[in-house]
């Protein structure tokens, strides 16, 4: 699948040309043609097996959840109500770091990178000509706050396939992986500060719907509270409809239709989850599995050589997909079973293979975050790379972590 997706993406000069789907359909046709046993049928129903694996399967419907979740909070207009609030309050001297801020929270609230950077960017592009401020610097300021959220978020996918894999409680993986990134976000958020020389305004508001928030403010309480993902995340479902038929936004038929376009969203993501369930069947099929970890069990010395593994192999998965969800589900069964012979929680499993990914995609020229960022700022995805101070200082903070086994408990 790797191999395809890389070299087809290199061929064409494009990494979004090739759909990840079809790469893993062509991986899945060779998987079930290298299985042992003659008959197609078994083969198949084999590969079936592993793609309804009752783990794979949770996943699903935490992602069909999940997508009609922020598809419904964005109909009653959550998303900009969440922006507008915070622009509000961000005081104009501390406005780089205050435009931080508002990227962590947004992107935390509503679980993707993207929508932040979508939401934010023209604000901060705007913002770069009546000030003369760096254009790169400020976009770069949105990105790296979009990451903090995507990394954290509670229905982001990178969460929601690092805790699935490596079997662990989201809010165990958050107080986790808080810890580990706490220093890089008040590192960078230091840098705003004392960066920002020019005064300016920030774009006015007249008013803030803040019920509005209320469905993202809600998802957050709840999951801390430990409550299940998807008792979690119908809540919120029922906490947006509720304010948007309240408020008079939408009707009963309209977050029925937001729900189904969610859901239609993540079909993509839902397909090559199963493919992938199927292909590590085969791959535990033929001995595969067992073959990866005894060759890095060779190479790995203790449980930092373990954690250096599980961390290294998923940025060579983000680097050849270009999309950290898929890595953390590439390497999720082999990081388990790196965890599991070394002792390390899966908690922390999966903050590494998270970290590491938001890491390598944060900088990835050939992101879809930067590829977004770099288009509606109008500026070359390269110009902002050198502005990336939170991806970059996460990646310095996974390294630490391995090297001082930190946070210790």
């Amino acid at each position: 699948m790797l191999t395809i997706y890389l070299v087809g993406s290199i061929i064409a000069g494009d990494f979004y040309k090739i759909p990840i789907a079809v790469a893993f359909l062509l991986a899945g046709i060779y998987a079930v043609g290298i299985a042992p046993g003659g008959n197609i049928a078994a083969k198949v129903e084999h590969f079936s097996k592993g793609a309804a694996d009752s783990r794979i399967l949770y996943m699903v419907w935490i992602f069909v959840f999940a997508g009609a979740f922020a598809a419904v909070a964005k109909e009653i207009g959550a998303i900009d109500a969440t922006v507008d609030l915070t622009l509000k309050y961000i005081p104009e001297s501390f406005l780089p770091a205050g435009f931080f801020l508002a990227s962590c929270f947004i992107s935390m609230s509503i679980g993707t990178s993207v929508g932040t950077i979508v939401a934010l960017t023209p604000i901060v592009s705007e913002l770069s000509l009546t000030t003369g401020a760096d254009p790169a610097w400020l976009v770069g300021i949105v990105v790296g706050g979009a990451f903090f959220g995507d990394n954290l978020s509670f229905i982001s996918d990178t969460t929601i396939a690092a805790t699935q894999t490596q079997g662990c409680e989201m809010k165990d993986k958050f107080k986790t992986n808080f810890l580990i990134i706490l220093p890089a976000a008040i590192i960078a958020l230091i840098l705003y500060i004392f960066q920002w020389e020019a005064v300016a305004e920030v774009p006015m508001v007249e008013s803030v719907q803040w019920f509005k928030v209320i469905p993202y403010i809600t998802i957050i309480a709840v999951a801390l509270m430990g409550v299940n993902v998807l008792l979690t995340l119908i809540i919120g479902i029922a906490v947006a409809g509720s304010i948007g038929l309240l408020a008079g936004d939408i009707s009963p038929l309209t977050i029925l239709t937001s729900m189904g376009e969610g859901i239609e969203g993540m079909c993509e993501l839902i397909l090559v989850t199963m493919f992938a369930g199927g292909l590590l069947a085969i791959v535990e099929l033929k001995g595969g599995m067992e073959i990866l970890v005894k060759s890095l069990s060779s190479k790995v010395n203790g449980k930092r050589g373990a954690e250096g593994a599980i961390s290294f192999l998923t940025a060579v998965a983000n680097i050849c997909t270009a999309n950290n969800t898929i890595a953390i589900l590439t390497v999720g069964p082999i990081a388990k079973e790196l965890s599991e012979k070394y002792a390390i929680s899966p908690k922390r499993s999966a903050s590494l293979m998270d970290i590491t990914s938001c890491f390598i995609q944060g900088i990835l020229p050939y992101g879809a975050q930067l590829l977004m960022a770099s288009g509606l700022a109008a500026i070359s995805p390269l110009a902002i790379i050198p502005n990336l101070y939170y991806p970059i200082l996460i990646g310095v903070m996974v390294l630490l972590t391995i090297l001082l086994q930190w946070p210790r408990r």
